[in-house]
């Protein structure tokens, strides 16, 4: 097995099953998840970027690879699996965030009410520079669903950082203002900067802002933070950022490379920051 393990953060190249496995009971403060969607259509795809796609919302890249197609029973079986793992990972005081579209997102939700895994929000990402559709068959795709999800119980211990969110203004967001409490429409363009595409790209790579944002509302400083779709890291870098001990699993060896250039380019700008102070 493939890993990288330093003192800020550990990305291992395996399936988050096996590695979520043989971690502690309660050893986690915050998980972010961004599993596969399912929303692939054909087992087998001749994919050429330079080329428009019909469907869902235009042109989706490479979400259509073989690697997001699932069917209906799968999605729900691995949803139940993974979600299962962090129910016991997760401390009473943490939360997990869950990225979804329709495809799977009401999977999701049953596998939680099946868990107890309470859901405190569902957030609708509004991405206002969508691509459009070019089907003209159906309405133009311009959101994604998150969910805001903690381990159930009575007591509701999970961490919310109301304070700092509510103070927060984030450049680029009309419907949020400083000083007024955070709804639950997200207005995050999806474009990346270019320090977020230097060593590469992931087909459904998130901007860092809107990772940024879910470390802003439910992050603990000096905690622990899962991601078991680790990807090209972005969820792992707001974690340094923030402050956590990032821990995540990555199946792809060449998402996990990625990853690993990201995360250590971020670690060095954060230790020279600190030497600045």
């Amino acid at each position: 097995m493939k890993e990288l393990i330093k003192d800020t953060f550990e990305l291992y190249l395996q399936d988050a099953l096996e590695g979520m496995a043989v971690m502690q009971d309660n050893s986690v403060d915050l998980a972010i998840c961004d599993p596969p969607y399912g929303a692939a259509t054909s087992a087998k795809w001749n994919y050429d970027s330079s080329k428009k796609l019909n469907g869902f919302g235009g042109n989706w890249k490479l979400n259509n690879e073989e690697w997001d197609l699932l069917t209906g029973n799968e999605i729900f079986k691995s949803s139940y699996l993974w979600l299962k793992e962090l129910k016991r990972l997760v401390k009473p005081t943490g939360s997990i965030w869950i990225h979804s579209t329709y495809h799977n997102s009401g999977f999701v939700n049953v596998v939680c009410q099946i868990l107890g895994l309470e859901i405190i929000n569902e957030v609708a990402w509004y991405k206002r520079n969508a691509f459009p559709n070019l089907s003209a068959r159906r309405l133009t795709a311009s959101h994604e669903t998150i969910l805001w999800v903690h381990t159930g119980g009575d007591k509701r211990q999970y961490n919310f950082n109301y304070d700092d969110v509510k103070r927060a203004k984030f450049a680029g967001d009309n419907l949020k203002e400083a000083d007024k409490q955070l709804r639950t429409v997200w207005d995050i363009p999806n474009n990346k900067g270019k320090e977020e595409l230097i060593f590469g790209n992931h087909p459904t790579q998130k901007p860092l802002r809107v990772a940024d944002r879910l470390l802003m509302i439910s992050g603990i400083k000096g905690g622990k933070l899962l991601v078991p779709f680790a990807g090209s890291g972005t969820e792992m870098i707001s974690g340094l950022k923030y402050g956590m001990h990032s821990i995540g699993f990555e199946t792809n060896e060449e998402y996990f490379d990625l990853a690993i250039k990201r995360i250590e380019f971020e670690e060095s700008n954060v230790n020279s920051q600190l030497q600045l102070i």
